[in-house]
């Protein structure tokens, strides 16, 4: 029996974490982050493309439905609209 994951993790193995990590510390670019990070905010944007979403609440809303799943894409919560804005 041959196991699929979703086609949303099957194109995040696309994106390799471990560099985009290493980008992230060279860069500099989570120092004044609270509770979001750059890999949660990469997801989100990429779920939002996909998804053609339209607003923030479609976003958020379309993340909080995949609450279960976020988990194994190391994201704790669903971000909040104001988080995105």
């Amino acid at each position: 029996m041959s196991r699929v994951g979703s086609l949303f993790s099957q194109l995040l193995q696309l994106f390799p974490r471990l560099q985009l990590e290493q980008l992230i510390r060279q860069h500099r670019a989570e120092r004044h982050a609270r509770g979001f990070t750059c890999w949660g905010q990469f997801i989100a944007m990429l779920f939002c493309q996909l998804g053609q979403g339209h607003s923030l609440r479609e976003i958020g809303g379309g993340l909080a439905s995949c609450q279960g799943k976020l988990r194994h894409l190391a994201l704790p919560d669903a971000p909040k609209r104001s988080t995105l804005a």
